[in-house]
């Protein structure tokens, strides 16, 4: 992207603040692999407190802390539950099936995974099918616009999982922003979880940084298979004294990304043509008028300084952020609207 552009193409692009530099500047390091890095140990124990578990561990990236959890908690040779659009299915590359040796079992239904939509997606038990052994959620729901699944809402649908023998997976990459819009605790929400990832590269502003949490077993299993991912750090303190900052300056401010997603939802929705959704964080999901190309949308919106994020054949998204403005947000609603409501190239 070009200079002075208001990107929303996600709230991964955030660079990091002076204080968020320093931070990492002056953090304790050690080699991780060797005897243990104290920051990222601080770290870890950090999200055990607020996640209530026995154990966490710090990762690189959220795909590869998804993708050893999925081999830890499913058994190659079965099937794993999950939505149509998760992350786990659209965005890592069939990781879950070359990794892990499972296969996706759709649950199908907008915008998430309710206990209806699960048990439509449950087979009778038959010698001829593939076993299931492992159900994945999601929130908040990324392609589901950032909807909220509420905390008895997932301890539902995770005893239902239960009670067909399966183990619990929770992708919260923007869990943060599901506790910032509802006051609910974050343990909360990974209590019906057997692992909980959550990253620290999306809201929070960090550069890069996720963490799985869980039980000790679990997160010795995942320390393995992070090992085997080739996911070991020496020095990580400095990754790690990034997310820490995240955590203590930018948690709580997540309420005004929300605030600004629902501003533009608004400028949308009164001077577009475009279906617009109502967010419930800081996800805005753009569904095309008819005859606009989102391609198109997105090319033209790029030309006039404003990044937005092509999604599917019908739909392009909008993701507010710590270094976006309301002033941006006014900004780039007027340029949308007028891209919107015009046609252009196909």
């Amino acid at each position: 992207m070009r200079a002075n552009v208001i990107d929303l193409r996600s709230d991964t692009v955030t660079k990091p603040s002076p204080g968020m530099r320093t931070a990492m500047a002056v953090a304790e390091v050690g080699d991780d692999v060797l005897d243990g890095d104290p920051t990222v140990r601080t770290l870890e124990r950090r999200i055990c407190e607020m996640l209530g578990t026995e154990a966490a561990l710090f990762f690189p990236t959220g795909t590869m802390a998804n993708e050893c959890a999925i081999s830890v908690l499913g058994r190659p040779g079965t099937e794993f539950f999950v939505h149509e659009e998760a992350h786990i299915v659209d965005r890592e590359k069939a990781g879950a099936a070359m990794l892990s040796g499972v296969q996706p079992r759709l649950i199908r239904g907008a915008p998430k995974v309710t206990l209806d939509t699960f048990t439509a997606a449950v087979r009778a038990p038959s010698r001829y099918l593939p076993k299931a052994s492992l159900l994945c959620l999601e929130n908040t729901h990324n392609s589901g616009g950032g909807a909220i699944s509420a905390a008895t809402e997932l301890a539902e649908i995770a005893a239902a999982g239960r009670a067909l023998g399966l183990n619990v997976f929770l992708d919260g990459a923007r869990l943060w922003n599901a506790h910032a819009a509802t006051g609910t605790p974050l343990d909360a929400f990974a209590a019906a979880a057997d692992l909980t990832m959550v990253s620290f590269s999306k809201g929070l502003g960090a550069p890069v940084g996720a963490a799985l949490a869980g039980s000790a077993r679990w997160i010795d299993e995942a320390h393995e298979s992070r090992r085997r991912l080739g996911g070991g750090m020496r020095q990580s303190g400095i990754l790690a004294a990034a997310c820490l900052y995240g955590l203590d300056h930018n948690l709580a401010r997540l309420t005004n990304d929300h605030a600004a997603a629902a501003a533009l939802a608004t400028i949308l929705r009164d001077g577009s043509r475009a279906t617009i959704g109502s967010p419930e964080t800081n996800i805005v999901m753009i569904a095309v008028p008819p005859g606009v190309d989102p391609a198109s949308v997105e090319r033209r919106a790029a030309e006039q300084g404003v990044g937005i994020a092509l999604w599917d054949t019908k739909r392009v998204r909008a993701v507010t952020h710590l270094d976006v403005s309301i002033d941006d947000v006014a900004r780039a609603g007027r340029v949308l609207c007028d891209v919107l409501n015009t046609p252009g190239a196909h």
